[in-house]
C-alpha cells in the first residue's frame, strides 16, 4: 500500500495573554506522529476538548493566525507547506466537518455542493457527478432544491459526505462525523466511510465515540491531552490483547462488557499538563522519574516501561 499521509513530531501552541499583557504559548499538540495508508481508516480517538481537530485543521492549512505550527506533514511523500496545503485541499484531501452548521442555510443543497465553476462546460460535468454521488447515497432530485433546514440529520449527514467526495479525493478528514444522529443514521455514516476505504481512499477519522471506532478503523491512535500515547490494530483493542500504555488499558476496561472500570482523576487540561508523562498522575505504577521526564512516542508506544533506551 501507498502511504498518503505522514505526521512526524508536529505541535500547535498559540498565544495567549493571562494578567494584564503578559503572554503564554498554550501548547495544545505535543509530537504528534501518525500516518495513513490508501484504503485504510485510522481512527484518531480522544475525548472532547483533547485537540484532535486541530490535527485536521493542520493538514488542511486552516489554523487561526494565532497558532504556531511546528513540525512536518507530508502527503504521497511531498512536504505540505501553506500553499501546497491550499492547492490540494477540498481537491486530494477533503473534510467532512462534525457540524451540519457547515451548509449554507441560505443556498440550495446543490448549488452549494457544486460550488464556483468556471466554464458552463465544468458546471454540467459537476451537476451529472453531483446527482451520481446523491444517488449513491439515497439522496433524491427533490433534495437538490433544498434548503438545509429541510433536511433531517442523517440528509444532512449525506450531503456533506457527498460535497467531500465531488472531486475524487485521495484522503478523507471526517471530523466527528455522527454526533446527534440517531443510531440507524451512525451506522449509515460509518458504512459510508467503510465504502471509500474500500474505493481506495484513505480515512481519518477523529471521533470521540470509541465504538464508531471499533466499527471502522483498521487502526487506533490513542489521543490524550494533546499527545498521541499508544497506536493499536482495532482488533487487539476489541480482543483487549497488546494493549501496553495503562491509559488504553483504562479505555478498554471502561467499556460496558468490561464492567464500567472507571479511572480515578481526570485528562489535564492545556496548560496543566505535568512536565513529564502527561498520564503520570492517574497511572498506578509510574517509574521514579516519569514526572521529571516525558516519554517519546517509540514502537506506537510512549511510556518508559516499554522504550527503556530513553
Amino acid at each position: 500500500m501507498n502511504k498518503l499521509l505522514d505526521v512526524n513530531n508536529v505541535s500547535i501552541s498559540f498565544i495567549q495573554y493571562t494578567k494584564g499583557l503578559k503572554q503564554q504559548n498554550l501548547k495544545v499538540i505535543t509530537d504528534l506522529t501518525l500516518d495513513i495508508e490508501e484504503g485504510e481508516i485510522l481512527a484518531v480517538l480522544g475525548s472532547s476538548g483533547s485537540g484532535k481537530s486541530l490535527l485536521a485543521h493542520a493538514i488542511l492549512g486552516i489554523l487561526p493566525d494565532n497558532a504556531d505550527l511546528n513540525g512536518e506533514i507530508k502527503y504521497n511523500g511531498n512536504v505540505l507547506n501553506q500553499k501546497a496545503k491550499e492547492e490540494i485541499r477540498g481537491k486530494e484531501i477533503s473534510l467532512i466537518p462534525q457540524s451540519v452548521n457547515f451548509l449554507d442555510p441560505l443556498m440550495k443543497i446543490a448549488d452549494q455542493v457544486i460550488g464556483e465553476c468556471e466554464t458552463e462546460e465544468e458546471c454540467r460535468e459537476k451537476q451529472i457527478k453531483q446527482r451520481k454521488i446523491f444517488e449513491k447515497y439515497g439522496l433524491s432530485e427533490d433534495v437538490d432544491n433544498m434548503y438545509p433546514f429541510q433536511l433531517s440529520g442523517g440528509m444532512a449527514r449525506r450531503v456533506l459526505i457527498s460535497t467531500a467526495l465531488l472531486s475524487n479525493p485521495k484522503l478523507i478528514i471526517a471530523d466527528e462525523p455522527t454526533p446527534g444522529l440517531d443510531q440507524k443514521s451512525v451506522k449509515e455514516t460509518l458504512n459510508y466511510l467503510k465504502q471509500m476505504a474500500d474505493d481506495n481512499v484513505g480515512v481519518l477519522l477523529i471521533t470521540h465515540d470509541i465504538y464508531a471506532a471499533l466499527e471502522v478503523a483498521n487502526r487506533i491512535c490513542i489521543f490524550y491531552s494533546g499527545f498521541v500515547i499508544e497506536i493499536v490494530d482495532t482488533k487487539d483493542f476489541k480482543e483487549g490483547k497488546n494493549l501496553l500504555h495503562p491509559y488504553t488499558q483504562a479505555l478498554y476496561e471502561a467499556l460496558p462488557k468490561n464492567g464500567f472500570k472507571l479511572t480515578k482523576g481526570h485528562q489535564p487540561l492545556h496548560g496543566e499538563i505535568p512536565n513529564g508523562c502527561p498520564y503520570y498522575d492517574r497511572c498506578d505504577s509510574p517509574l521514579e522519574y516519569c514526572n521529571e521526564k516525558r516519554p517519546n512516542l517509540i514502537n506506537n508506544i510512549r511510556c518508559f516501561k516499554y522504550n527503556q533506551e530513553e
